[in-house]
């Protein structure tokens, strides 16, 4: 799969329409701070994966079916993992008490800040990869690393207020403890003053960089392509907001996508480090030795499998997320069996 050098138009086209689907969203539909209805929600949700359907269409179009794949995969990997952001922020929404009409706004701007810090992330990381090919190495590690540590995390005993980020903010900015209608800055005694609102926005923008540090990565993994990794997480993140929404009431019947997502980045670290292994095996046997297994692993680092690598990657991803819904749904966890017994009896 060769290389393909982007035109401008190209990266206009994405800021276009990303830039006028924000504008709709924030500057005519959500211009004042409401809770969105249910069908207001679903019609988001449907218009933000349709939008990132329709940007794989031209992709497949311009670009060929082999890019359309990775920004596919790159796209359910982006979007799996905000599902599970989603998580984290209705604890943090929870722990703060942050009302539900305001919730939009801050993630909103949450989102705003993401597009940037990713873009920086992104960029840099696909320079450094350039530059210093054996980093895709370290990130493969880090990711098996954070997959395996994923598997025995919990987030029950969540507390914001232990992270520095909340320590940090409040040392060198005055916050009030209370909020100010949707107001981020408020003045008190002629001074201005952060709101409890902005330190929510500041826990959201750092929780928010954490869970890049594993994203980015990961699709690292799949390709190396910029235009490819920065298109499909921008779109995977756009309808965070309308999904947070949309799984609020449900997100803990989820409880085994966490375990997928845990498998997803455990893979996705073994399959980066796959080189590294492939030419330690041809250190030990040499080259040309005429066996089966010398000849696969001398065509895999000659790149003849790429094609394949591609599709096992999407079905891997595909695989791992469909099953931990399935999962889910078919084994509930005790909380939720216990809560459908009480309503069943309170009928």
């Amino acid at each position: 799969m060769q290389p393909i050098e982007y035109q401008t138009w190209h990266w206009l086209l994405f800021f276009g329409v990303v830039l006028a689907a924000l504008f709709v969203d924030i500057g005519i539909v959500n211009r004042k701070s409401h809770v969105p209805s249910r069908k207001e929600t679903f019609g988001w949700a449907a218009v933000w994966v349709g939008l990132a359907v329709a940007f794989n269409a031209f992709v497949w179009y311009e670009f060929g079916v082999d890019h359309a794949k990775l920004f596919f995969t790159g796209y359910l990997i982006e979007l799996s993992l905000s599902v599970d952001n989603l998580f984290v922020f209705l604890l943090i929404f929870g722990y703060f008490r942050v009302p539900k009409e305001y919730q939009h706004r801050v993630l909103f701007w949450g989102i705003m800040g993401a597009l940037v810090m990713r873009m920086i992330m992104i960029f840099a990381g696909a320079e450094l990869v350039e530059r210093f090919h054996w980093i895709i190495y370290l990130f493969g590690a880090f990711l098996i690393y954070t997959g395996f540590k994923m598997f025995g995390d919990s987030d029950e005993d969540f507390d914001p207020t232990e992270s520095g980020i909340v320590r940090l903010t409040t040392r060198y900015i005055r916050i009030s403890k209370e909020y100010e209608k949707d107001r981020f800055f408020t003045v008190k005694d002629g001074v201005r003053t952060g709101t409890l609102l902005l330190l929510v926005l500041i826990v959201v923008e750092f929780t928010d960089l954490i869970f890049a540090v594993d994203s980015i990565p990961a699709i690292f993994g799949i390709t190396t392509d910029r235009f490819i990794i920065y298109t499909s997480n921008i779109f995977a993140i756009l309808g965070l907001r309308t999904f947070f929404f949309l799984l609020a009431d449900i997100a803990d019947r989820f409880h085994y996508l966490k375990t997928g997502l845990a498998f997803i980045l455990t893979f996705i670290g073994v399959k980066m480090l796959l080189p590294l292994l492939a030419e330690g095996l041809i250190m030990i046997t040499g080259r040309g030795t005429g066996t089966a297994l010398g000849t696969f692993t001398e065509r895999f680092l000659a790149g003849d499998f790429k094609q394949e690598v591609i599709n096992v990657s999407l079905g891997v991803v595909v695989l791992a997320i469909t099953l931990s819904i399935i999962l889910s749904l078919i084994f509930p966890t005790k909380k939720e069996n216990k809560e459908e017994i009480a309503a069943d009896t309170s009928e």
